[in-house]
């Protein structure tokens, strides 16, 4: 007995003293190379940020001194970060990034994503154990935010000013390690100081198998909030399963999201999840919206009555009764995007006559009305607080891009026109600005698809510049439904990970 419960302390002494080592996502803290001064890394919970302090010599040549935060990890990967030097610095080539590193010696072969404090930006890599080190460098200078991806044999680094599209340079490597350590890293550049540097949004992700069936094979998410003035994100929760689609109650209390066709409340203050009672219509679509009231919600779910097609539906937000039917049966493919301000009619994008255009509904009658009439795709329709405008994206001109026109479908003008395709327009509450979500340029400007690097754009409500406020890892349900919290200062979104 004594044996046994001796056994059981020891056990729990491991497992505490491990996950005490934990920093964040991070396994744990090391200097490389022995810098004079020791180096720290810390994690602030709350804000899910990261402080690195690092002091060293150099990063260059036959060896390195550094301090680094790392994990391990296998097969491909995406790492992530937003970077901002504390103070003026001393050595205008003290440095920080990602690196990625064979074992934790100081002479390693390594492929590091670099950015320095005069603004040098390059993929540094040394590819033999004490060897040189080489270096590609970026056209992009002084960046805050660094990603570093492996694909196979090919190391990306994208690096931006938040703010502004990704600068690329790549390498092609077959020196490393199918286990590898990675993680983030500082170096003072002079072994009589340490620099520090803070992390936010730093993420690892790890994607989807090159091999996945679409819309068959799923991989983990995040279900994330951003705080859309700074551009500072936090995870909410995580999930293995397919989370798609959260939006914001009236009240601000909730997110409401999508997971294998069934809808769930997220509660923002205890973190309680609860299943969303929509009765039969459990083969919900990401099409799930509130109206501005936020009294009735709207469904789009898969009819089995109706050959599987989507159709429309209503019902109480807080799901005490069966859903209503809206749409008939027979008519075609039904995908609720939005409810007009009055509550007595939807918006959606509907497939009749042989293509999809934008419709709207009388929730009473049955009635539609249709407003575009394009061969190409009209798509995601969101109507103003207000009522007088509806934006939506459609590839009549190309690529996908975003257009506004008048609720009864009159003047439709296109608003954005760069080569991203862009999807599902959302208008602020206070009708300040347009959040969307900006696809690959080198997609099919028709299709949304899953697990794609995709931008968060950002735009003035009446027109102009874009910018960007968040790199995803993700696509089709990262934010495809109104996300906005009411008092116009978040989103709600899903990114994308192999759990």
């Amino acid at each position: 007995m004594k044996k046994s419960l001796l056994l059981i302390l020891l056990l729990m002494a491991t497992s505490l003293s491990y996950s005490q080592s934990k920093i964040g996502i991070f396994d744990n803290h090391t200097d490389i190379g022995q810098p004079k001064y020791p180096g720290f890394a810390s994690y602030d919970e709350h804000a899910q940020t990261y402080t690195i302090g690092g002091a060293g010599i150099n990063m260059w040549g036959t060896t390195d001194q550094f301090q680094y935060l790392w994990t391990s990890i296998q097969g491909d990967f995406i790492l992530r970060a937003e970077i901002d030097f504390q103070g003026g610095g001393v050595d205008p080539h003290r440095k920080t990034g990602w690196i990625i590193k064979n074992n934790l010696d100081a002479h390693t072969q390594h492929i590091n994503a670099s950015t320095h404090g005069d603004g040098l930006t390059a993929l540094q890599h040394r590819d033999s154990i004490g060897g040189p080190t080489d270096q590609v460098i970026s056209k992009d200078s002084f960046p805050d935010v660094i990603q570093l991806e492996r694909r196979g044999s090919k190391y990306i680094m994208s690096t931006a000013k938040f703010g502004d599209e990704f600068t690329e340079v790549s390498i092609e490597s077959t020196v490393m390690d199918n286990e590898v350590y990675v993680g983030l890293y500082v170096c003072s550049h002079n072994g009589n100081i340490a620099e520090t540097v803070k992390f936010r949004n730093v993420r690892i992700v790890r994607p989807v198998d090159p091999a996945f069936r679409p819309y068959r094979d799923y991989i983990g998410s995040h279900l994330e909030v951003m705080d859309v003035e700074s551009g500072h994100r936090k995870i909410l929760f995580s999930s293995g399963h397919s989370i798609q689609a959260p939006n914001w109650t009236i009240d601000g209390k909730k997110l409401i999201y999508n997971s294998k066709g069934r809808l769930f409340n997220y509660e923002l203050e205890t973190s309680m999840i609860t299943p969303l009672n929509t009765g039969f219509a459990t083969r919900n679509n990401n099409d799930h919206v509130l109206t501005f009231d936020g009294k009735l919600m709207g469904l789009s779910n898969h009819n089995d009555k109706d050959n599987g097609h989507s159709s429309l539906y209503y019902m109480p937000a807080t799901g005490d009764s069966m859903p209503i039917k809206v749409t008939k049966d027979g008519v075609g493919q039904s995908y609720l995007h939005a409810w007009t301000p009055d509550n007595k009619k939807m918006i959606f994008t509907a497939n009749r006559k042989g293509q999809y255009d934008i419709y709207s509904v009388d929730i009473a009658t049955g009635k539609e009305t249709q407003l575009t009439n394009q061969k190409t795709l009209d798509d995601g329709p969101e109507i103003t607080p207000d009522g007088k405008y509806i934006f939506f994206n459609s590839t009549r001109t190309g690529k996908m891009k975003l257009w506004r026109m008048e609720a009864n479908g009159a003047n439709q003008t296109q608003i954005t026109f760069d080569e991203y395709n862009d999807w599902f327009p959302h208008i602020s509450p206070d009708m300040k600005w347009i959040v969307y979500i900006s696809f690959p340029k080198d997609i099919d400007p028709v299709e949304h698809p899953f697990y794609k690097h995709c931008l968060l754009k950002i735009m003035p409500y009446g027109g102009g510049e874009s910018r960007v406020i968040g790199y995803i890892y993700g696509g089709q349900g990262s934010i495809k439904v109104p996300s906005w919290s009411p008092d116009s200062k978040k989103i709600a979104f899903v990114t994308n990970t192999r759990m």
